[in-house]
């Protein structure tokens, strides 16, 4: 388990009330912000402390990883000046019954604070820029200790306890965002029935796709298995931030097995240009060699080609699990 503070601003009451963080994957000036960058590296289980307000409002446990998705609509005009595609994380938060004011803890709090990105100044103020820092153990037991110390417990779980067993379903909110998608193509009239009926099918790695990713890839890369009634086309880079060019396009598939393409499309595993499987951090040990995916020595699948490779690097700087900065 990791522990993690998050510094709401303007969003605090719909990010708490709905019960996730969210973030935008770059600054404005398009670079990357270390304090982004962590949300990539939340693990369902972990424990996460909301602060706004120059108060410590909430706790919360992460419900599942993190994902790639839209700016929520709720957030309207003050999101406006965020990237449209941001991380998410799932948290059920419990909000304290009397909210704690950092400053008045601030001096019992300074010893505990990271040294370097501190989501707080040691006088209590919240830093400029920090929304989403990792902080200790020791820092997190304190917190629970000064806000509510009937819940001292969490810091002490070895797992998630009382939560639903791991499941490969995709979050809900990916799937109304490719149903609203796929719900604008099939209400195109500008291009041609068999077109959107083949762009369609692609979401399910399907169809025309499979046909186009067949022809470059003919087994899973990881499992080797060959018969394509047990594979599916995966895209690359996923067809809910595709171009319609790009979900028909061959070089943005492989032919996988279900629980690998689970673990490719939700950003737990991916590959190096020359076939290197990489892991990501977040990743559960236990359940990937049952998987598919063994650990106990490094796996290379073959290099790709130069089109793969463009898709490839989409999938590793905005759907792969692990912090690039």
């Amino acid at each position: 388990m990791r522990y993690w503070w998050v510094n709401h601003k303007q969003t605090f009451h719909y990010e708490v009330g709905r019960g996730y963080i969210w973030c935008p994957k770059r600054r404005k000036d398009g670079s990357r912000n270390h304090f982004y960058e962590t949300l990539r590296e939340v693990q369902r289980g972990d424990l996460i402390f909301s602060f706004a307000a120059a108060h410590l409002q909430a706790v919360g446990t992460a419900k599942l990883p993190c994902y790639s998705c839209p700016r929520p609509d709720e957030f309207g005009k003050v999101g406006e000046a965020w990237d449209q595609r941001g991380w998410r994380v799932d948290v059920s938060f419990q909000k304290f019954t009397r909210p704690l004011r950092i400053s008045a803890v601030a001096s019992q709090l300074a010893p505990l604070l990271p040294g370097k990105y501190s989501p707080i100044q040691p006088d209590g103020r919240g830093n400029q820029g920090a929304y989403l820092a990792e902080i200790s153990h020791a820092l997190a037991r304190m917190l629970l200790s000064l806000a509510d110390p009937s819940l001292g417990s969490l810091t002490d779980r070895d797992e998630l306890q009382d939560a639903e067993p791991l499941s490969t379903a995709d979050p809900v909110v990916l799937v109304e965002w490719e149903d609203s998608l796929q719900a604008q193509i099939a209400a195109r009239d500008s291009i041609p029935e068999t077109t959107r009926r083949a762009l369609i099918q692609a979401r399910r790695g399907q169809g025309r796709f499979k046909q186009n990713v067949v022809a470059l890839e003919p087994r899973c890369r990881l499992t080797g298995v060959l018969n394509p009634t047990h594979l599916i086309a995966s895209h690359i880079k996923p067809w809910r931030e595709s171009s319609d060019e790009e979900r028909l396009a061959g070089a943005n598939g492989l032919l996988l097995t279900p629980t690998i393409d689970h673990l490719f499309d939700r950003g737990f595993i991916s590959f190096a240009d020359d076939g290197e499987v990489l892991v990501s951090p977040v990743a559960d040990p236990d359940s990937l060699p049952k998987m598919g995916v063994p650990l106990e020595r490094r796996l290379q699948t073959g290099s790709f080609n130069s089109d793969q490779r463009h898709f490839l690097e989409y999938h590793r700087k905005e759907i792969f699990l692990k912090s690039a900065v």
